[in-house]
């Protein structure tokens, strides 16, 4: 398949900067805003997912890993599963957005779609991002088309989210050719058909690094397959190694700085597996609506029951959100390396430069996910519960992505400490914004009305970002460095950065479709816009009083929480009315639609 181009904006927006400032709407990318080519990637993708995946979803939920494997490589040769490989190295090297659309249109299977992201992306980019010259000829290429496939070792039975912790070890032979690697990997992806793995051991016991490791290395095994609760269709095991003799050459990277390696390609693998999420979620919904329209009770149809009617608009809602921040968030990405010259450096800190919104990304549609199947399994109500209908499938298969590519605890960690660091270094001007915040509050309401389109919606953001910056402000005057150890205090503030960026994203996409194509079109994402809103605002309130009853007492105490309720005032809109109008659409069409 030839490279794509995306149709992005062309002004490189700063990363965590909607928390601070409104973003014009042509520096924002939409699903909407997908060129030729990118619509091509989708289709492609949809079409060998229900022709090709599907049809053998339960030889691999068999363990039938040849199926997985003939599956890979006929995904590589239609450059779907190589779109972040360099051509040189015969990848399909396409811009983030297609690599995001791929992910997204292919989750019909999330035991594939597993297996592929652990070959395609955390198995492979290592070695595109830090490799030698001649660790990309020798196993890029191979890769690319599937000859090979990738995995991925960081954790372990004692160190999961402490990945730094690690007890594997590394240890220079005497000749000096090879080094020794003596530990165990747990939780491996691919671990039962994987050629080729990336992994992270300390040498000497001290200098945590990346090595690639051949599976037929001496001293390198595979332990049994893990009896998982969900994606039972793609390979879990431990990696065994017993003095595993690895070529000095095969290390990847610098010695020592394997954190690097790993923190960067977790990025990745965020904004991807929430592009995931979101076809996951599509696909889930879009079986609610079918069963919804086909079961009887008491006489007709529950689709037309108000109850079910409510849960299929509010799947809509969320499911427009996380994709609206998914597709805003790639495109930022290739807005900066738009203009870039690109090499592995530029490439990753041009993505490294969105990781708040990665992580971000991974939380909300994780939990969206989650959220979306379980409603799912009520709609189908007793049938949800049986294996040989979908939802009973999806519903095991979705609860693994909220500790995938780090658990969502520690995501949320990163979110309120990314963006502090980066106040603190001065690369954010989050601190001088929080003052202004302050000051603003402080000198009583303003009375600037905004007007148009959606203009309640615009002042509702704005006093969320207002919000946010406040509740972060106060813990940090209060906490000052030590804020790091009230992970409670950085949990609520990362929910209120998740509900902001969700809250933003959503009506800046709104904003710009009814610019587009006025506002009878743009009706529907209107309507979801003002639902996600709504119950967005609602726990980003719920998050700001519990902080500020935590930092503050007193006379302190009863003032923040007074400009906190002045700025989460405002007139509610009808959520019943709207469901309705979103429910009646979705049912109308038999999936999630946005217009």
């Amino acid at each position: 398949m030839a490279t794509t181009v995306s149709a992005v904006p062309k002004t490189k927006t700063t990363g965590g900067s909607f928390l601070l400032e409104d973003h014009n709407l042509e520096n924002v990318f939409t699903p909407e805003d997908f060129n030729e080519d990118q619509q091509m990637v989708a289709k492609l993708a949809e079409e060998f997912a229900t022709n090709e995946i599907l049809p053998n979803a339960e030889k691999m939920e068999h363990k039938d890993w040849a199926v997985s494997r003939q599956l890979l490589q006929k995904a590589a040769e239609m450059g779907l599963t190589n779109a972040d490989v360099p051509a040189e190295y015969g990848g399909s090297e396409m811009d983030k957005t297609s690599s995001a659309i791929i992910a997204d249109y292919m989750a019909k299977y999330g035991s594939f779609m597993v297996s592929m992201g652990a070959h395609s992306g955390i198995g492979t980019l290592p070695i595109v991002f830090f490799g030698t010259e001649a660790q990309k000829k020798k196993y890029l290429p191979r890769l690319a088309t599937g000859e090979i496939i990738g995995a991925y070792a960081l954790s372990e039975s004692t160190s999961g989210s402490d990945a730094m912790n690690s007890r594997t070890r590394a240890v220079l032979s005497p000749d000096g050719k090879h080094y020794l690697l003596t530990g165990e990997k747990m939780w491996i992806t691919n671990a039962h058909f994987a050629d080729l793995f990336t992994i992270f051991a300390k040498i000497d016991g001290e200098k945590f690094t990346a090595f690639l490791v051949e599976k037929d290395f001496p001293g390198f095994s595979v332990g049994n397959e893990e009896k998982k609760m969900g994606i039972r269709g793609s390979s879990t095991a431990p990696l065994i190694l017993n003095e595993c003799k690895v070529p000095v050459e095969n290390v990847l990277g610098e010695i020592g700085k394997g954190h690097i390696i790993a923190f960067n390609i977790l990025n990745v693998g965020r904004f991807k597996l929430g592009a995931s999420c979101v076809g996951g979620a599509r696909t889930s919904l879009q079986h609610a609506i079918a069963y919804a329209k086909e079961r009887k009770a008491f006489g007709k149809s529950i689709a037309d029951f108000g109850l079910i009617r409510e849960k299929l608009a509010q799947m809509a809602a969320w499911l427009y959100a996380c994709e609206s921040m998914v597709y805003r968030t790639v495109g930022m990405m290739d807005t900066a390396l738009s203009a870039i010259e690109h090499s592995p450096e530029t490439v990753r800190k041009a993505i490294e430069e969105y990781a708040v919104e990665c992580s971000i990304i991974k939380v909300s549609a994780s939990e969206m996910l989650d959220f979306v199947v379980d409603e799912t399994v009520q709609v189908f109500g007793g049938y949800g519960f049986v294996e040989e209908y979908p939802a009973e499938q999806a519903y095991r298969d979705s609860r693994v992505n909220r500790i995938f590519e780090g658990t969502n605890e520690i995501n949320r960690l990163i979110i309120t400490g990314w963006l502090l660091k980066r106040a603190m270094s001065g690369q954010l001007a989050l601190l001088p914004a929080i003052k202004k915040t302050m000051d603003e509050v402080m000198a009583g309401p303003s009375h600037d009305e905004l007007e148009g389109t959606l203009a309640a919606e615009r002042k509702l953001v704005e006093n969320g970002k207002k919000l946010a910056m406040l509740v972060a402000g106060a813990a940090s005057q209060k906490y000052m460095q030590k804020l790091v150890d009230h992970q409670e205090v950085m949990g609520a503030i990362a929910d209120m950065v998740i509900e902001t960026f969700a809250m933003d994203s959503s009506l800046l996409r709104a904003r710009k479709y009814v610019e587009a194509n006025g506002e009878a079109k743009g009706a529907l994402v209107i309507a979801m816009t003002q639902v996600y809103l709504e119950g967005a605002f609602a726990k980003l309130e719920a998050a700001a009083k519990k902080v500020i009853a935590d930092v503050a007492e007193g006379d302190m105490l009863r003032t923040q929480m007074a400009i906190v309720r002045r700025l989460a005032k405002h007139d509610p809109v009808n959520v019943i009315a709207l469901q309705e109008s979103i429910a009646s659409r979705v049912l109308e069409t038999g999936k999630y639609v946005t217009a």
